[in-house]
């Protein structure tokens, strides 16, 4: 059976993780990879990402990834206080989720992260984000921001038809077939 790279024109998909939360996504690609159907997956509303200010070793602020068991405490506060800028922030599957219109991203208001990985030339990854909002829970500093990068996600049908989403394991073993789909795309 031949390889099928296929376009995917307005159609969306709902992925759902353990607990039963929903992530509405757009399909913006679906290739066929070794008799299994793979979507290339955009999320409908913005991703968002929440940061909490830390000391770090060398006595300076650093902004640390909140842990997903944290979240829940201080979610309805990160909620409010993105409710003042018409943002309805949503506990989604995979990612948190803000539905509504976001401010447009000024310099003044983004921040670029330095991740623990490297490239292939050895240098540092990182990411850019737009800062949305600032607030603060039990004495601590948050910052809420979504990534300037859009959050593509790779998923597959399983034989009962539901999606799940790649696992890195599976990334890895099929990612450069995954990019040769995204290239002949891009030509």
């Amino acid at each position: 059976m031949a390889d099928n790279t296929q376009p995917i024109d307005e159609s969306a998909v709902v992925l759902t993780d353990d607990a039963g939360r929903f992530l509405p996504c757009q399909v913006e690609q679906s290739f066929q990879l070794n008799g299994r159907e793979y979507l290339l997956l955009l999320p409908i509303d913005a991703p968002i990402e929440i940061f909490v200010w830390q000391q770090g070793d060398d006595d300076d602020d650093v902004l640390m990834d909140v842990e997903d068991e944290d979240i829940d405490q201080i979610f309805l506060t990160a909620k409010a206080v993105l409710a003042e800028q018409n943002l309805m922030l949503q506990r989604t599957a995979i990612t948190l989720t803000a539905a509504g219109e976001l401010p447009e991203a000024e310099e003044d208001n983004c921040l670029t992260l330095e991740l623990d990985d490297l490239d292939e030339a050895g240098n540092p990854v990182t990411e850019e984000f737009q800062i949305l909002a600032t607030c603060f829970y039990e004495d601590e500093e948050y910052t809420l921001c979504t990534p300037l990068d859009p959050l593509l996600i790779f998923a597959n049908r399983n034989s009962s038809g539901t999606l799940e989403v790649v696992t890195p394991e599976e990334f890895q073993l099929i990612r450069g077939r995954l990019e040769e789909k995204l290239f002949d795309l891009l030509e």
